[in-house]
């Protein structure tokens, strides 16, 4: 059977990129057209709006660029701050290491704070280290909301609180490509500064789409950023977003995508998307512990909505568990990353995404477990993630009917 058709449809479940619905794709199947014509502003304009809704600021700026999260990423840097600068950061998985290294690219100076892997951000760390900066030479807080390297959540509003109180002006830089739009974030409410997503994850597009929301307070800090910057700075943008055309050619079927994922999640009505989110991800840490097993992830606190990274038991391999599950029984699962390689696989459980499609990952990793040899109780986790979506059968459904 080698090579042959696989029947069915394939299990995404990896954190990204995540199932895109048939009305984007849809959407998205779009002939060409003229992206300066006097009719595209119809189609951009809104979206900037939209966007600021997902984001929660009514006062942030968005930058939409052709790229994935990490050009914004480097947008978010290289936009306000200047070589030589320093930041704070910590480092508890593969993306916030990332970010670190790509800011350290670009000349900037980051001081690290190490987190053991499988929690996050310590706002008690982070208030202790502002204190110290007497003379302010900190220009910014780098922290990734959802790690999904481990499947942790950190805490934005104690981070922004831990600023507040030690009397500090660094602005607030924060990764919410695996959050935003699946688990709740408040621009303004918590002073984020800069905050990062991409459109492969709770937007429910394909890849390709980088998305910044800017405060009012970083905006008036691009003036004095000296880092090198061209094709992503945000000041070409802001010459050509306000009548609805880009500084260069935009992604035309990703727009037309963006415009339906927005429908869709406001349809469904935001609350409702972060309650479904937290009902699947319950689902899947009840059959986690059915199984006998344990998540990265050390304490509930830091439980993530989005992803949930599975520790196989000692003597087993976490890839033999996803090749296993990908080559026999069609489902893709995240691999271990970097300090973690081989010690888990990751189920991802956001975007367009309800409990039956969750359960039926739910068997094809059970099974491949035991193809493996992991001795968990045949049935043992879907039927608890059953009872417990039974139990809590979609409280946000129903009560939206």
């Amino acid at each position: 059977m080698s090579g042959a058709r696989r029947p069915g449809r394939n299990f995404l479940f990896v954190p990204g990129p995540t199932n895109v619905p048939a009305r984007i794709l849809r959407a998205m199947h779009v002939p060409m057209e003229d992206h300066r014509s006097s009719d595209f502003p119809k189609l951009t304009l809104p979206l900037y709006e939209d966007m600021k809704k997902v984001f929660q600021t009514k006062d942030g700026q968005v930058v939409i660029f052709p790229s994935s999260g990490t050009g914004a990423w480097e947008a978010s840097l290289t936009n306000t701050r200047s070589p030589g600068d320093k930041l704070l950061a910590p480092r508890f998985g593969q993306f916030s290491h990332l970010w670190i290294d790509l800011a350290r690219r670009h000349g900037l100076e980051v001081i690290v704070q190490e987190e053991e892997w499988g929690t996050g951000a310590s706002p008690e760390r982070i208030e202790e280290a502002l204190r110290a900066d007497k003379t302010h030479e900190i220009k910014g807080v780098m922290v990734v909301h959802n790690e999904t390297a481990t499947g942790v959540t950190s805490d934005i509003a104690a981070v922004r609180r831990a600023i507040d109180a030690a009397g500090h002006p660094a602005l607030l830089y924060v990764d919410g490509v695996s959050s935003i739009a699946s688990i709740d974030f408040r621009f303004d409410e918590w002073g984020v500064d800069l905050a990062i997503t991409g459109s492969q994850k709770g937007m429910m597009l394909p890849a390709g789409l980088g998305i910044v929301c800017v405060s009012q307070k970083a905006l008036a800090q691009m003036a004095d950023a000296k880092c090198t910057k061209a094709y992503f700075d945000f000041a070409d943008h802001f010459r050509t977003n306000p009548g609805g055309y880009f500084p260069y050619t935009p992604s035309l079927p990703l727009l037309y995508g963006l415009r339906e994922s927005l429908a869709i999640l406001f349809e469904e009505g935001l609350e409702n998307v972060f309650a479904r989110h937290r009902h699947l991800a319950n689902g899947t840490r009840a059959a986690v512990e059915a199984w006998g097993l344990t998540l990265c992830a050390k304490e509930p606190k830091w439980y993530s909505d989005t992803v949930s990274a599975i520790m196989v038991p000692e003597g087993f391999n976490g890839a033999d568990v996803i090749d296993r599950a990908y080559r026999r029984y069609d489902l893709a699962l995240g691999a271990g990353l970097s300090q973690m390689a081989g010690k888990l696989f990751r189920i991802g459980h956001l975007g367009d995404l309800n409990e039956l499609m969750l359960l039926g990952a739910l068997a094809g990793a059970e099974m491949s477990m035991r193809d493996v040899g992991i001795e968990v109780v045949p049935g043992s986790g879907v039927a608890a993630a059953q009872e417990h979506f039974r139990e809590g059968v979609g409280e946000q459904r129903l009560a939206a009917e």
